[in-house]
């Protein structure tokens, strides 16, 4: 009998049977082991602040005094409940706005002037050699040592503390893009002139990318000086802003307002940094791990 008889009587093969879905306990250890580093990081990190609200809530409860005195310094619950209060209050959230606009506009001044100047310097030694002394003596000199000169600079309190945050974040941004561009490898330089790439095309295929990690460094580092410079102004020279908030309220012996003030630039500081490592990111997709 030839074989195609045979297959026709026997008949078309079974169909395989389609696989099963996988269950939702499988999809959950899946996504378990996956994010199991990320999970592990989230947890360890509210134990501690846990950890540290335990500990913060004993000290002043039980008004330790040992070095350092607890007497006065309000408790978690009194902060809370100055938290809820000032939530409501128009004026609380009107300077934590003016100070996050200018942060915004001094941060990305310093951006916009940084990041260019350091890429210049580090490709032309010209350049270099005229920035970099006056650079270098004028980055020392604390943002606070800066608001005599910046009121007589500036027409108005606001353009004053708007020039001292620029200038709290300039020069973190300026030096780490400056290193970027000196840890270039030179090879990456030869190989692309070999291939007849152009000055300009050099300056973005080759010199950008590569500082970009230290350059979101330097934003990153730059964001955290602007806060502590923008503070440091709004403190002693503003009359609006979270620092004037912080200030205001110890002036008035206010003390959980004075804590509720630290704990909210602490927590504006923390959410600009992750945004510019966010950004970094999404444009450093190769750096994902």
């Amino acid at each position: 009998m030839p074989a195609t008889t045979a297959i026709d009587e026997a008949g078309p093969a079974p169909a395989a049977a389609p696989a099963a879905a996988p269950s939702f306990g499988t999809l959950a250890l899946r996504w378990y082991r996956l994010n199991r580093a990320g999970l592990r990081a989230i947890a360890i990190g509210i134990i501690s602040l846990l950890a540290f609200l335990l500990v913060w809530h004993l000290l002043t409860t039980y008004r330790v005094v040992f070095f350092v005195r607890f007497t006065n310094v309000p408790s978690p619950l009194a902060v809370y409940a100055s938290f809820t209060k000032a939530i409501h209050d128009p004026k609380f959230l009107m300077h934590i706005v003016l100070s996050c606009r200018r942060i915004f506009i001094g941060f990305s001044l310093a951006a916009i002037v940084g990041v260019p100047l350091g890429l210049i310097m580090g490709r032309f030694k010209l350049v270099h050699e005229i920035v970099f002394p006056v650079a270098e003596v004028l980055r020392p000199i604390p943002a606070i040592a800066w608001v005599p000169m910046a009121i007589m600079l500036w027409p108005t309190n606001e353009q004053s503390i708007v020039y001292i945050t620029f200038l709290g974040s300039f020069f973190p941004i300026l030096v780490n893009t400056l290193h970027g561009m000196s840890l270039v490898d030179p090879v990456l330089v030869r190989a692309a002139q070999c291939l007849g790439a152009r000055e300009r095309s050099i300056f973005r295929e080759v010199y950008f990318p590569a500082s970009l990690p230290h350059i979101f460094t330097g934003l990153t580092v730059g964001m955290g000086v602007a806060w502590v410079s923008l503070i440091a102004a709004e403190m002693i020279s503003g009359q609006y802003g979270i620092g004037y908030f912080t200030w205001e309220a110890y002036s008035l012996v206010q003390y959980a307002d004075i804590a509720l003030g630290m704990i909210a630039i602490g927590v504006l500081g923390l959410g600009s940094s992750m945004l510019i490592r966010g950004a970094g990111q999404l444009v450093m997709p190769w750096r994902l791990k």
